[in-house]
């Protein structure tokens, strides 16, 4: 039989294509899948930093998705100005007129917990990278989340802090609580730590919570608080913004304590905030560091500093992971389509994330390790790993 070989216009080709599709029949070579995702984050206000970052995770795993075959990300992006009704907001108008498929967002939990209804009502998936406070997923199965949460950031604290130092803790007895009271995330914080450290035997006094609000400076009051109750630690799970100021004011108080926080602290400005002199020994809790060994993390740090010219912040990491377990499930559901969507990130389940090993339980939190890291002149270094 003699062959006979066609050749073929691009244009042509295009109107062969378009006839199969209408006639129902499957081309050999298959097209990638486009996906519209929103992204909703603080890139101004006091939490523009955690935005930054965050940001900077999102755009490196888009761009290395839409450099494959199976999907092609259209990034929708909204600025929810560190507040929570802009974060409403900003939810409304990726969902109602950009016609987003998926919603990334945000970092802070009181943030999300003022958009997470909108997305639910609309029956649209919302995935917090890095909101922790318990409640964010209570608004219904349309919301999820793939970091840890407040209880474990919050008793994980507790017990380093009580452990004692020939086992690698602190070895402390006492603690004060300085609460953010107008943030959800320092008060579930707070909380969890409460409960742990008295119930294994620390002391906090009746009146050792002392509370502040966001955007404070002046921290004198409440330092002279903490200084005549000389506690061995001060719990302070706020954002770097104020928890920079309060420890830089601490060394001039005298106060010798060491504070201990959460991932809220992660950010490079709560070292110049503190200044090297005061910001030395502190703690906190957060969902990576670029000195772990493992080869998937390595692998990630040396790409995103190639990229960005820095180390990889834990911020940054959430995000890439973010995106990227949008697009497992996105190949799970076998279609782009929100409620397939949805039951495709609920059901996750052993995705192999930078930020470590990501299954989500029946309430859609990450059943996930954290890490705490102690703080240095200028960066903060890893001191051990806690399971959950």
């Amino acid at each position: 039989m003699t062959s006979t070989k066609l050749s073929f216009s691009h244009g042509m080709l295009r109107r062969l294509a378009t006839l199969a599709l209408v006639s129902g029949v499957a081309l050999s070579a298959t097209a990638a899948q486009n996906i519209k995702i929103g992204v909703f984050l603080p890139m101004s206000g006091d939490q523009s930093s955690f935005g930054d970052e965050t940001m900077s995770g999102v755009k490196m795993a888009v761009e290395e998705i839409n450099a494959g075959k199976d999907f092609k990300i259209e990034l929708f992006t909204q600025d929810e100005k560190s507040n929570p009704t802009d974060s409403a907001n900003a939810v409304k108008k990726l969902i109602n007129v950009d016609k987003v498929d998926v919603v990334v967002g945000t970092v802070a939990s009181s943030n999300t917990n003022a958009a997470a209804p909108i997305a639910q009502a609309a029956k649209v998936p919302l995935m917090s990278p890095t909101s922790t406070n318990v409640k964010v997923t209570d608004v219904g199965e349309y919301v999820s989340r793939i970091c840890f949460i407040d209880d474990f950031q919050g008793s994980a604290m507790a017990k380093f802090a009580l452990k004692p130092k020939a086992e690698g803790g602190l070895g402390a007895k006492t603690a004060v609580l300085v609460i953010d009271s107008s943030s959800e995330y320092s008060k579930g914080l707070s909380a969890a730590f409460r409960e742990v450290f008295t119930k294994n035997g620390g002391k906090i006094d009746n009146d050792g919570e002392i509370f502040y609000v966001q955007k404070d400076r002046d921290f004198s009051s409440l330092l002279t608080k903490i200084k005549r109750k000389k506690p061995d630690v001060v719990f302070a799970p706020g954002y770097y913004t104020e928890i920079g100021n309060m420890i830089r004011q601490a060394h001039t108080f005298g106060i010798t304590a060491k504070f201990l926080g959460g991932d809220g602290w992660s950010a490079p400005q709560l070292f110049t905030l503190a200044g090297e002199k005061a910001i030395v020994g502190h703690y906190f809790s957060d969902h990576f560091s670029h000195e772990d060994t493992d080869p998937a993390v390595q692998d990630f740090v040396k790409r995103y500093r190639a990229k960005y010219g820095k180390d990889a912040p834990g911020m940054a990491a959430l995000g890439y992971d973010s995106i990227r377990v949008v697009i497992d499930a996105a190949k799970r559901a076998g279609k782009v389509e929100r409620t397939a969507l949805m039951k495709a990130i609920n059901s996750t389940k052993g995705f192999k994330g930078v930020t470590g090993v990501i299954t989500l339980d029946a309430k859609r939190n990450a059943n996930k390790p954290l890490v705490i890291l102690e703080t240095q002149k200028d960066r903060a270094t890893f001191k051990t790993r806690v399971n959950p």
